[in-house]
């Protein structure tokens, strides 16, 4: 039975993955169309870099992370940083060499003022790495204790550290609000 659990887990988590691929394409092939293939793909990267550099949630890169931890085991913390590491790239390459791409949609736009205004708007920047970061680490930790994976370690400490954990998050996330907030944008 748990076999069973583990290929009909598989075959959902990959069913997903491939309709959110099928998703970006259309995205992309969007602003292709809009903007050109060179300019399109670009505000297409831009854009899910900006869903990875300012969203406190782990959502652009949770779009890797889960389907890699659950079909090839990889732990979504690692995967988390090697996608950070690509997006901060990404837009050091796009500044310098291709600074109009930003120009094309909201989201775009947005990064570009962030990126280009350190201070205080490079606080959107950590505050959503330390978000994005907690919850991976929420995450690895669910799927370590739903595979009995340190779940001794899990249950002796949860309470402390899920405590100071959730205390750090909720800290970010009111300061992420006011930062997005001075950037003009309506908070929900």
């Amino acid at each position: 039975m748990k076999k069973l659990w583990s290929v009909k887990t598989h075959q959902q988590v990959a069913g997903k993955f491939l309709l959110l691929c099928c998703l970006l394409l259309g995205y992309f092939s969007y602003l292709a169309y809009e903007y050109g293939f060179a300019t399109g793909g670009m505000t297409a990267l831009l854009t899910w870099s900006f869903f990875v550099l300012c969203t406190p949630i782990a959502d652009a890169g949770f779009l890797l992370d889960f389907p890699l931890r659950v079909l090839f085991g990889v732990r979504m913390i690692m995967s988390e940083m090697v996608v950070w590491a690509i997006a901060i790239l990404m837009n050091v390459t796009a500044v310098t060499f291709y600074a109009e791409a930003y120009a094309t949609t909201v989201p775009t736009q947005l990064l570009y003022e962030i990126i280009m205004t350190p201070y205080p708007y490079w606080a959107v920047i950590l505050l959503s790495a330390m978000g994005s970061f907690l919850s991976i680490r929420f995450g690895d930790e669910l799927m370590d204790v739903l595979h009995h994976h340190d779940r001794a370690f899990f249950h002796s400490h949860q309470f402390k550290h899920e405590l100071i954990v959730l205390t750090f998050f909720i800290v970010g996330l009111l300061g992420y609000y006011k930062l997005v907030e001075a950037l003009g944008m309506e908070v929900l």
